[in-house]
């Protein structure tokens, strides 16, 4: 008997080791990953939501439950060994009694429900109930919730619902950013680039500026960057501008006239009088 005990205390206290270095902070980790968790039935939708879950993945998290007579410790990890006990999505461990851990649910039995903020991990093919549940084996339902705040919130235990012949369950909880939608850009393209127009001339008008006055030594207009270069192409574009624009050609033909008759000079008349004779 005393061997026994022996046997019993050693396998206790490896579990105790386990959940310690959870508690300080310690992940237990593995090579494994959410491609670990088997599914009832093989769906790619489901692939698709445990994907979602892969930054929780090599992690344990645990939580303490107390009481006046009961006091358990719960372990949860994704698609990985709980605690290190192999197969196990969720354990449960008997702080005062010397005790294996109660697997309560097996990643080797998974579905995953998701929606836009959240996603449902159910484990079955947990260990038998002794006496409740008309003795079936136990379920872990852990629903993470969205909060862009925190990569991964605390876990909590909501409920143990075992006062039913079948289908008894313990209901986790916890928040992520993993499972949060992606936040997507208000902008439109023509607006992106229109922003990064602005930005590049920026950035030139600035640049531009403090070269020609720091290095070139320019005052005055000259200052502007390519200052020679904007004045030549703002008189072309006018001068564009007003060819295209204006309806007045600027080449027109001389318009026809007619001959003016000029007034002829009237000679004066010359007088002969003189010539006659007295």
């Amino acid at each position: 008997m005393k061997v026994a005990h022996s046997q019993s205390g050693g396998s206790f206290l490896v579990w105790t080791l386990a959940v310690q270095l959870v508690l300080c902070g310690s992940g237990v980790y593995t090579s494994d990953s959410t491609k670990n968790c088997k599914l009832p039935a093989e769906s790619d939708s489901e692939r698709k939501v445990l994907s979602r879950l892969e930054p929780l993945a090599h992690k344990n998290f645990s939580v303490v439950t107390k009481t006046e007579k009961e006091s358990y410790t719960y372990v949860f990890q994704l698609c990985g060994d709980a605690a290190g006990v192999p197969g196990a999505g969720v354990v449960q461990l008997d702080s005062k009694q010397e005790s294996k851990p109660i697997v309560i649910g097996s990643y080797n039995s998974t579905q995953a429900i998701g929606g836009s903020d959240w996603v449902m991990l159910i484990y079955r093919n947990g260990d038998t109930y002794d006496a409740h549940c008309s003795k079936e084996k136990r379920k872990a339902i852990v629903m993470i919730s969205c909060d862009r705040n925190m990569d991964a919130g605390p876990l909590e235990v909501v409920l143990e619902d075992r006062d039913r012949e079948q289908d008894c369950f313990y209901l986790f909880e916890m928040d992520s950013s993993a499972v949060c939608p992606l936040i997507q850009s208000k902008l439109s393209t023509g607006s992106i680039i229109l922003i990064i127009a602005i930005c590049l001339l920026a950035v030139y008008l600035i640049g531009g500026f403090l070269y020609q006055r720091l290095i070139v030594g320019a005052k005055g207009m000259e200052q502007f960057p390519n200052y020679a270069f904007w004045v030549e192409f703002g008189n072309l574009t006018a001068d564009g501008c007003d060819f295209v624009c204006r309806s007045r050609n600027r080449d027109e033909a001389p318009a026809y006239r007619g001959v003016v008759a000029e007034p002829l000079e009237e000679e004066p008349e010359e007088r002969d009088d003189h010539l006659l004779p007295m």
